[in-house]
């Protein structure tokens, strides 16, 4: 990549979440963090207080996996797409830019649906390593059948709190419901940002 580094050899990187599109942080590389990011497929960065190289996520867990990097019109900024294992902020935010003044027109928070991306994390994760006495072993151990059926019992749930009005029971049962259908999605093979694509693409319609 024909990257211009400034006078101290370093390039401003903006990180942001593949899958929501949402700007994670803003950091800075060198050409060795840089290389180590291509290499690895992990971000790395150069601390400037500290003056070295710091691999995103090695202590605290909260790795983030490239999916690509590009660079801007001027190839002196770079913009890391990554997915997520954790908060990209220290302060345990899922973004650094959390603060800020709010406009009228700003009525989404991207960081309110990180819950659903790590949900499908942990369910990936409780797929493979099957941990005893987990409810989600034991929905993967029962099979589909039994997928199929708790996903049938919780939206009849949904349904009867919503006929009886019950704002409360329907926030339980709605989130029930969005568990198991994600256990339900994972066991099929399919990634829960595949049918936000297919919401994505009606909506353009």
């Amino acid at each position: 990549m024909n990257i211009r580094f400034d006078e101290k050899g370093l390039v401003p990187a903006i990180v942001q979440d593949a899958d929501t599109k949402e700007v994670l942080t803003l950091a800075f590389m060198n050409q060795e963090s840089l290389t180590k990011t291509l290499e690895t497929g992990e971000t790395w960065f150069y601390s400037r207080s500290r003056q070295e190289l710091w691999n995103k996520g090695a202590t605290s867990g909260n790795t983030q996996s490239v999916v690509s990097v590009k660079y801007d019109c001027d190839q002196d900024a770079v913009l890391v797409l990554v997915q997520p294992k954790g908060p990209a902020c220290h302060t345990g935010a899922v973004s650094c830019f959390s603060e800020g003044v709010v406009t009228e027109r700003e009525t989404i928070n991207l960081a309110d649906y990180q819950i659903l991306q790590s949900l499908e994390q942990l369910i990936i994760e409780r797929e493979k390593e099957r941990p005893e006495g987990a409810y989600t072993t034991y929905l993967f151990e029962k099979g589909v059948d039994k997928i199929l059926k708790k996903v049938g019992e919780e939206a009849s749930e949904v349904i009867i709190a919503a006929k009886n009005r019950d704002t409360e029971e329907l926030k339980w049962e709605a989130a029930d419901l969005l568990y198991h259908l994600q256990v339900l999605l994972v066991e099929q093979g399919l990634p829960f940002k595949e049918v936000l694509k297919t919401l994505e693409e009606r909506h353009k319609r």
